[in-house]
């Protein structure tokens, strides 16, 4: 009786297994979509709804390069694709990525990457290593929906090197339907940016300067001396202090929804738009959780991104900051962005105004 109930089972067992095999799928036969990645804040043109699963292809390359953090503070930047941050790649739940990491033969240094989106040999960062010269291809597919880090992870000492480098940025995995507000019904947005925010600690010389180095690995002793106090001397957004001010502004107008994707992948930050709001939160920067809603400040966990979107109700200058004031004002977390439309005096209106008062300066402000 007993030998017979295990050869049932054992039968069972077998054709669950051949199911399994059966209903695998056959990647062979999935599209294939080029993605063209583009330089934050900016992302690449994407559907915001699955038409099915693909593969999508990316290619970065890590660049070694001088890069101005502040007015005589340089550093040489560990990158890829030549930006701090990396740049964003968006896919769909059930797409695999294949990505294309090439390293350059004029790099001094071996690179990596390691995706907080993907499963197994940790991240992929197993998987990839490529010394100067070399180019490795890595398939892997996006099963959790959300934002997520990604970072160069060479091992040991390199792994924090290079994320204070700035080689890291970010992936966003969307639901197959789409995302879906705090009851459940789909939110569609006009405007996507991403932010990556980066520390820096640059080390200084005996008179207080910074000092300048001749590749990334003449300087990493001193940063990581400088790292180990946990105090940056920079903190800024997309690779230095002003990056997305002036000119460079974000750009929206009244009555758009914005999503902002905001990464940071070696320490805590608290994103807040000031005289706006996070209509939507996705607490962690999980898609498989219902947003949180009217949020003031939302919070970025170290090694993390996060996303939040907001529908714009009045024109102007809108600031878009760290509210560690400390890091925004004075070593650097802030953006600025620029709303069209036309002013909606129900919502605020200037009852009353000083003798002293500049409209101008006000909205420039």
């Amino acid at each position: 009786m007993i030998k017979a109930v295990q050869a049932i089972v054992g039968l069972g067992l077998l054709c669950f297994a051949a199911s399994q095999v059966a209903v695998a799928q056959d990647i062979s036969k999935l599209p294939r979509v080029k993605q063209e990645l583009v330089a934050p804040p900016n992302v690449p043109v994407h559907d915001q709804v699955s038409k099915g699963p693909k593969i999508v292809e990316v290619t970065m390359e890590t660049v070694e390069k001088l890069i101005e953090v502040a007015p005589g503070a340089k550093v040489w930047a560990l990158t890829f694709n030549g930006s701090v941050p990396g740049p964003l790649i968006v896919v769909h739940e059930g797409d695999y990525v294949e990505l294309t990491l090439k390293n350059p033969k004029s790099s001094t240094l071996a690179h990596n990457v390691d995706f907080h989106a993907a499963t197994g040999a940790l991240g992929g960062a197993g998987l990839t290593l490529v010394q100067p010269g070399e180019e490795v291809v890595l398939r892997w597919k996006a099963i959790k929906p959300g934002v997520f880090v990604y970072h160069c992870a060479p091992g040991g000492t390199m792994i924090p090197f290079h994320v204070i480098s700035g080689m890291n940025g970010a992936i966003m995995v969307l639901p197959k339907g789409g995302l879906k507000d705090e009851k459940g019904k789909p939110y569609r947005y006009d405007r996507a940016y991403y932010i990556g925010e980066q520390d820096f600690y640059l080390p200084k010389d005996s008179s207080g300067k910074f000092k300048e180095y001749g590749s990334p690995a003449e300087g990493m002793a001193d940063m990581l001396e400088v790292a180990k106090g946990l105090i940056p001397t920079h903190v800024v957004f997309n690779g230095a202090v002003g990056a997305i001010t002036g000119d460079n502004a974000l750009k929206a107008k009244v009555g758009e929804k914005v999503l902002f994707i905001h990464s940071q992948a070696n320490r805590p930050s608290y994103p807040h738009l000031i005289g706006g709001h996070g209509d939507l939160y996705w607490v962690g920067g999980s898609f498989s959780d219902v947003p949180l809603t009217s949020q003031e400040t939302w919070f970025v966990p170290a090694g993390s991104a996060v996303a939040a979107a907001y529908e714009f109700h009045q024109p102007g200058l809108h600031v878009y900051l760290s509210h560690n004031l400390i890091e925004a004002v004075l070593l650097g977390a802030a953006a600025h962005m620029n709303v069209e439309g036309t002013w909606d005096d129900s919502i605020m209106t200037q009852v009353k105004k000083p003798a002293s008062f500049d409209a101008k300066a006000a909205m420039d402000h």
